[in-house]
Parts: C-alpha cells; structure tokens; sequence
C-alpha cells in the first residue's frame, strides 16, 4: 500500500505518539486500528438503528415471541425477545 501524509497539529501528533508508545506500536499502526475501531463503530450503530425500526413496528415483538416461544422465563419474570 502507498504511504500519503495526513497533516495534524503538532498537540495531536504528540497525543497519538504517547498513545502508540503506551499500546508498544506505531503511531502507523494505531490510525490503522482506530480507523478499523471506528468503522465497526459505524456499522454497529446502523445495525443497531436497523434493529431498533424493526422490532419498534407494531406486532413485531409478539409474533417472534408467537413463532418463537420468546425468551425462557427467569424466576418470576416474563420477558419478551425484544
């Protein structure tokens, strides 16, 4: 892969150092794990919205619990799968 530079203030660039030299890598290395972290972060939180606009539609919850047998009952409680 090619190298490229990416200009940052020098109090960033000393932030992203310390930060490299405490996880014993490269400050290299660290963007490259941060850019990773952060589109997992990207995904999981349009997963997450996906999920929240399904099981928020009317009668979602009911019929998995219906098809389902929803979730195993805790002592005393009821609980819905979602």
């Amino acid at each position: 892969m090619a190298d490229t530079t990416v200009k940052i203030d020098t109090e960033t660039r000393d932030r992203l150092a310390a930060i490299a030299a405490a996880r014993n890598t490269s400050v290299r290395a660290l963007l490259a794990d941060l850019a990773v972290q952060e589109e997992n972060q990207m995904k999981l939180g349009a997963a997450t919205a996906a999920f929240r606009a399904t099981v928020s539609r009317p009668g979602i919850a009911e019929a998995f619990d219906r098809d389902f047998g929803g979730l195993p009952q805790a002592a005393g409680h009821s609980h819905r799968a979602a």
